[in-house]
This record gives C-alpha cells, structure tokens and sequence, in this order.
C-alpha cells in the first residue's frame, strides 16, 4: 500500500479530524483514510443511469425510438373506495 503525506492543514481541519477520531475511537491517520475511503468509494453519480447510458453511446449515433402509448395506471378497488369518500 502507499503512504501519503497532507501538508498545510489548516488547524481548525486538524482539530475537527481528531475530533472525529476520538468519537469513532480510531487514530487521525485511520480516521482519514476512512474519510477518503468513503468520499472517493461511495460518491454517487448526480446523474441517473439513463443519462449516463446515453452520454457514454451518444458519440456512437443515436437512435430514435417511437413513441410508446401509455395507458392511464390502473388503480385497486380500495383506492377507489377512498376517492369516493
């Protein structure tokens, strides 16, 4: 594994981080490993799957597709009852 070292960390950062660390009973090195650990590994997209699709294949041609018609949603019997009252 490789090391890293963060220079110029501001105090109130570094006070923060031990903070942090003494909350989660770990030392400040694997409390900021968790941390990137988490941003880097965890992060989720802010785009849904479908743009993603689209944005990777897009330089590939698209391909238009008709227009599906949609029925109006069936609803249950219940949810009917509530309607009426």
């Amino acid at each position: 594994m490789g090391s890293l070292t963060i220079r110029n960390v501001d105090d109130s950062i570094k006070a923060k981080l031990r903070m942090a660390a003494a909350m989660n009973d770990r030392s400040m090195e694997e409390e900021a490993r968790q941390i990137l650990k988490k941003f880097l590994l965890e992060k989720r997209c802010s785009k849904g799957i479908g743009s993603r699709i689209a944005n990777r294949f897009a330089s590939a041609g698209g391909v238009i597709l008709p227009e599906i018609q949609r029925s109006k949603p069936r609803f249950s019997a219940d949810a009917q009852l509530d309607e009426e009252k």
